[in-house]
């Protein structure tokens, strides 16, 4: 079967920069993980596929070979483009972390840098995700909120240990890995017997089963910052499943939501809204209360003669910045309201006013043409 181009195998432009092909190839990494497909080939070759144009494409010098002269062009560098994935490892440990998982898959899976004793190691725990939706008002302020949810603690009836009795496995004989394969190809996957932690438990705890953790519900009391997006991420350092051996704690992490406004559309820490004022107002000047993003109202002059669809701008009333005391601005587009009900007695004046505009003021008509 003929080799993809690396950019296609990506998804990514030939002028896609380091961080959009870095993001690129852990979007494709992490769906096909051979971890998470242990028995799908597919994903597999998709997930070494992948591997492979990224090795290339996050070097500048591989790169640009395969730019000037396509797969020929990496024939100069030894063991040809998939032939040294230490940069990739590097990488991958760097984007998913080095406390086991996918970087230590990784490390036997293509032969890279990793630790290759598991068993002598922490094994760090899961991050966490809480899913939380708050009001545009809250999201402008700031708020505090209570959340409820469930993640692994320590056994506190063995400790952590996960009973007496331990001892290394005997199937990956401490290594926490077993190899399958022949001798043209190996790949390198988590012990079943003692789930990759390289010992066994002959007397487990009652409480965890030998797992040394337990599932525990907790309530927080967390504060969102003021400022903060639709679609922004909080991290809460050691809130997620308890480590193993030593092993760092995981994280939780919020995946935060705000609910449209009724009034305010938000661009960055810019807000836009939409005010109607009459057509007198329009024609004459006035000055009227719009809201602003912090539930108050202030004062906007609207100059005489101003057009519907006129964008006028009040600095430092739009969002919050997380990062400082700065703030956005407010935008307000006027929209000129044309009466739909009028008294006799209206349509009098307007005619009156229609011709006292006409040879002054009154708008030409546009004409067409073929």
């Amino acid at each position: 079967m003929a080799k993809r181009d690396y950019y296609e195998v990506l998804g990514v432009s030939k002028t896609a920069t380091e961080e959009e092909i870095k993001k690129a190839y852990r979007k494709i990494a992490l769906q096909n993980h051979p971890d998470t497909h242990p028995n799908d080939k597919d994903a597999e070759e998709r997930f070494k596929e992948a591997s492979e144009a990224y090795e290339v494409l996050s070097d500048a010098k591989k790169r640009s070979a395969y730019d000037q002269f396509g797969f020929s062009g990496m024939n100069d560098f030894q063991g040809g483009a998939a032939g040294n994935y230490s940069n990739v490892y590097r990488d991958f440990s760097d984007i998913f972390g080095s406390g086991g998982g996918f970087s230590d898959f990784f490390s036997s899976f293509f032969g890279g840098g990793g630790r290759q004793q598991r068993g002598s190691y922490g094994e760090s725990g899961a991050s966490l995700r809480y899913d939380i939706t708050i009001d545009f008002s809250e999201a402008v302020s700031g708020c505090k909120k209570e959340i409820s949810f469930g993640h692994k603690i320590k056994c506190t009836s063995c400790g952590g240990t996960g009973g007496t009795g331990r001892k290394t496995c005997p199937t990956c004989h401490g290594s926490g890995r077993v190899t399958s394969g022949n001798c043209f190809f190996q790949m390198a996957s988590t012990c079943r017997t003692c789930g990759g932690s390289g010992y066994v438990i002959e007397n487990p705890c009652a409480s965890c089963h030998g797992t040394g953790t337990v599932t525990k519900t907790e309530k927080l009391m967390v504060n969102i910052p003021a400022g903060v997006d639709n679609g922004a991420r909080l991290t809460l350092r050691g809130k997620g499943d308890a480590g193993r051996n030593g092993g760092e704690d995981g994280d939780l992490i919020l995946f935060i939501t705000v609910r449209p406004d009724k009034y305010f559309v938000r661009e960055g820490s810019d807000v836009y809204i939409q005010i109607p004022v009459a057509i007198t107002q329009a024609a004459l000047g006035a000055s009227i209360l719009v809201p602003t993003v912090d539930g108050t109202s202030i004062k906007v002059d609207i100059p005489a003669g101003i057009q519907s669809g006129t964008m006028l701008r009040v600095k430092g009333k739009g969002i919050p910045s997380l990062r400082g005391s700065s703030r956005g601005d407010m935008y307000i587009r006027v929209m000129v309201e044309t009466p739909r009900r009028m008294s006799f007695k209206a349509k009098g004046l307007m005619k009156e006013l229609a011709a006292e505009l006409k040879a002054s003021d009154s708008p030409t008509p546009m004409e067409f043409q073929e």
